[in-house]
């Protein structure tokens, strides 16, 4: 199967390295040539990766077509793209809808997936919508498929992936608390790196114990975890943290 997508940017060249190193059986990958830099690196390391001329070679030559362009390009250049009903369709774009796409596209075999960065090093979650079992099968090569029957429901995940300079800025600013008490950037930010992996780790490993029970069992009375805990609460951490959420959940 030769697969095609329309945008060469971060996401598309993460999805590409994730095929890459999974099974999956690829013929062909054809890539836009919007971000010249990022499809020449591709098409280097890539024997099967091909840059093609335009957006509608890149259909021309595809079975399945993924759309990893932003919201405003999507809208700007969509319609002036030819996909027969044999295409199939996966829409990587935040804010534009199924049905608005089927009647852009003129093609009724549209999904939409949200795949995070992640997906280059096949970790992670992957939302597809509605459910596909080829899409599945596709994707879970590349990281842990999520699959949703309501297009609405994709909302909330959109939103919640949004958090992710969020994750980084918290790691970022514990790490900087550590330098500003003599601790070495490089000590204090492997220390932050280990130990938001550990807890990630550790609540994958306890799958079974839901995440509210691990917020109590991680306390103990009068000790320091229950203290930063009542602090952030008492500063209404958590409330901007869903106000913000609900914020960009009206976007979508």
């Amino acid at each position: 199967m030769n697969i095609g997508f329309l945008g060469s940017g971060h996401i598309t060249s993460s999805i590409i390295e994730g095929i890459f190193k999974s099974k999956l059986k690829i013929k062909k990958i054809y890539i836009s040539p919007r971000n010249k830099l990022i499809s020449k690196k591709l098409s280097k390391r890539f024997k099967k990766v091909i840059v093609s001329n335009n957006n509608q070679q890149v259909i021309d030559s595809s079975s399945w077509v993924f759309l990893a362009v932003t919201p405003n390009v999507g809208n700007k250049i969509l319609k002036n793209l030819r996909f027969n009903k044999s295409k199939k369709i996966i829409s990587l774009i935040s804010t534009i809808k199924i049905n608005r796409l089927k009647k852009i596209t003129k093609n009724k075999n549209i999904s939409r997936v949200i795949p995070l960065p992640f997906i280059g090093m096949r970790k992670g979650p992957i939302i597809i919508c509605p459910k596909d079992n080829k899409l599945k099968n596709f994707f879970k090569h590349l990281g842990k498929v999520i699959e949703l029957t309501s297009e609405n429901k994709s909302k909330s995940f959109w939103a919640t992936s949004s958090f992710m300079a969020s994750f980084y800025n918290l790691l970022n600013e514990t790490s900087s608390w550590l330098v500003s008490k003599g601790i070495k950037r490089n000590k204090a930010e492997n220390y932050t790196r280990e130990l938001f992996l550990a807890l990630s780790e550790d609540a994958m490993n306890k799958s079974k114990i839901s995440l509210k029970q691990l917020v109590l069992e991680s306390q103990t009375p009068g000790g320091t975890n229950a203290y930063v805990l009542k602090e952030l609460k008492k500063k209404k951490f958590y409330k901007v943290q869903q106000k913000v959420l609900n914020s960009i959940f009206k976007k979508f």
